[in-house]
Order: structure tokens, then sequence, then C-alpha cells
């Protein structure tokens, strides 16, 4: 090859002769380099199709685009060698590339393994607690491993400057001055990492978990490294800082599984009979797919001067099933006890007191003015 380069650039003068030989060194490495990705990931996308596990899949289409680089890097690595020109060039841009596709690389290992790890838990079970938190585990990690392998790549690209190089070194020397500055200035990063951190392994929530925050109720979208994602019931998405799941009070109802229990209340008149009611009930929350069978009953629970508090308990597997649950049992029973029994219904009572008679009778007048008339008479 350096023989061919030779004669096709022997006419130049010798400036441009190596200018040119470097481009053309560079084009060739660059053209087998890709011949060579091509052919070796055609055979790996046909080993891969040929197993059974999708895993070896996920690899192959994650490492496609930065091995294809990495090819061409190489290619030209190899090539540089012997083209003093290219070589002089190679020598000042590897500093920034090699790092760049070494982190990328890992990115794609890593996003590969946090891929395949997501369909191993996968499940077709309603309510799988553990497989959510393996999920809610797998996307922190692999936000904080994203996050440490930028920060080394960038580094590491900017250690490839002298300048930059040099300070580095000036910083280390005053190491305990240097420690206060960057300490000060990545405190923010540097809690929110922790934080995640401390998310993954206290584990207060986990994504699809059912949690009311600020009066919102809503489910866990995503986790992020500072912030968590809730979908609220009508589409709406509430960001939340991650150290608010740490440092303050929220509500979380499948901390331990998914079911749950809820209620409604009807406000009765005191004479109503509860026994058509408490049948009535049971027939319709036994006909409701959406009970999942585990509790139900009608309980009179308070009581004021102008009505009942009945209670009526139900159970669900999932809250969404239980909101629809409880929204049906409160419509159907108030429709029943109106058609059914009107008299139970709330009605407020005004009894009319009849008028005090003042007046008083024949006999107590006459003895009232007999008994005036004997004090007037002389003794």
């Amino acid at each position: 090859m350096v023989y061919w380069i030779e004669q096709v650039t022997g006419q130049l003068p010798a400036w441009s002769e190596q200018l040119v030989m470097g481009a053309i060194a560079a084009m060739v490495g660059i053209v087998v380099a890709l011949v060579a990705h091509r052919v070796l990931f055609r055979v790996l996308h046909r080993v891969a199709k040929a197993s059974e596990s999708e895993t070896d899949d996920i690899l192959v289409a994650q490492l496609g685009r930065p091995a294809r680089y990495a090819f061409i890097a190489l290619g030209i690595a190899y090539v540089a060698r012997e083209t003093p020109a290219l070589d002089a060039l190679w020598n000042r841009l590897s500093g920034f590339v090699m790092p760049f596709l070494l982190g990328w690389i890992v990115l794609a290992l890593l996003h590969s393994f946090v891929e395949a790890m997501k369909i191993c838990t996968e499940t077709t079970l309603a309510d799988d607690r553990n497989a959510r938190r393996r999920r809610t585990r797998l996307a922190i990690f692999n936000r904080i491993g994203t996050f440490i392998v930028i920060f080394v790549t960038v580094a590491l690209m900017l250690f490839a400057i002298p300048g930059v190089r040099q300070i580095g070194i000036t910083l280390m020397a005053s190491a305990g001055l240097a420690a206060l500055a960057v300490g000060a200035a990545a405190q923010p990063a540097l809690k929110a990492l922790i934080g995640g951190f401390q998310m993954a392994l206290t584990e207060p929530i986990a994504i699809d978990d059912v949690v009311i925050v600020d009066g919102e109720w809503g489910r866990i979208e995503d986790i992020r490294t500072t912030y968590v994602i809730v979908k609220i019931w009508d589409e709406r998405r509430l960001v939340v800082p991650s150290n608010k799941f740490l440092e303050n009070t929220f509500q979380n109802w499948t901390k331990t599984g998914s079911q749950i229990t809820g209620t409604v209340f009807l406000y009765l008149d005191h004479a109503t009979d509860l026994a058509p009611i408490r049948a009535e009930y049971e027939r319709k929350v036994s006909a409701d797919p959406r009970w999942d069978k585990r509790a139900q009953n009608v309980t009179v629970t308070d009581m004021t001067n102008e009505a009942i508090e009945v209670r009526l308990l139900m159970t669900a597997a999932n809250s969404s099933n239980l909101w629809d649950l409880r929204c049906a049992m409160r419509e159907g029973m108030i429709d029943w006890i109106r058609r059914e029994m009107p008299d139970a219904l709330v009605r407020r009572r005004n009894m009319a007191m009849a008028p005090i008679e003042l007046a008083a009778g024949p006999s107590m007048v006459e003895a009232i003015a007999v008994a005036g008339e004997g004090k007037s008479e002389p003794g």
C-alpha cells in the first residue's frame, strides 16, 4: 500500500505529497475498517437471531454504532504508523477520540446489561412487587452509572489538553483548597447522587407504585437521579425532587402490595331498615368483577341528630379497580334506595308546635272574681 501511495504522489511537492499520502492512507484505513465491521456484525446478527435469548440481540444492537467508529479509529491508527503526516495528526487527536469511544462502548455495555435485566424481570402477574423493585433498582443504577461514565470520559478528554492537565496538577498540589472549592461547587450534584444511591437501597418507592404527594394521586412513572416523575390520574406529570421522598411524609398505597381496601358512606334516616340494604349491597358487589372477594360488609359507623352514617366496605386488586368499584357501588346503591326504599333518604323534620292556650275557663274566672269581691267586703 505504501509503494502504491508513493507512486501516486511522486510528482507532487514535499508538503502536498505528505498531505495526500496521509489523506489516502486515512481513506484506505476507514474503508478497510468499515468492511471489517460490516462483515463481523452481520455474522453476529445472524448468530443472535438464531439463539432463543433476547440478550444477545440487545447487545449486538447497542454495540453496533460505537463499534463502527471504534473500528474506524483503529484502522486510522494502524495506517498512521506508516504515514508520518497522518501519525502526527492522529497523535494529537487520539487523546480526545479514544476516551470518547471507550466511554461510548462502556455506556453501550451498561445499557445492554440493564435492558437484558429488564427483560428478565418482566412478569405477567398483575402485582409483582419484587419485579417492580428490581426495575427500580436497575433504572437508578443505570442513571448513576451513566453519570459516572460520562464524568470520567469528559475528564480524560480534558486531560488530553496540555493546559488543562497542567491546571489539574497545580490543583492537586494544593489539594486542601481544591477539595473545599470542588466540594462547595459540586454539593448539589453530590447530594443528588447520594440521594439516588439511598433511593435504590432503602426503596421508599418503586416504579408503578401508587402514591399521594402534595395532595395529588398518581403512579411513579420514572425515577431519575435528581427527581421523580409521578403520572397523575388526569395525564398530568408531577415532577418531585428525589429528596422529598427521603425527607418528607407521603402516602404509598402499594408499598407491600397493590391490594387495597376502600369505603363508601351513605347517610340515611334513623328509622331505616338495614337488612334489605345489606342484602342488596352484597348482591351488587358480588356481581362486580372488580371486587377481589377478600372482604365486604355494611356497618353503621356514626350517628348525628339528622342521620346515621352507613359504611359500605369493599376490597379490590389495585387502586384503579377500587376507584371504579367505589363509584359504581355509590351510584348503584343510591339509585336502588331511591327506587325501593325512598323513606330511608334523609329528610329534615320541622315539627310545628300547637299554640299554648292562655284563656282561662269560666269557673276559674268566676272564682277569681268572687275572691276579689270577698276581699273588698268588710270583715
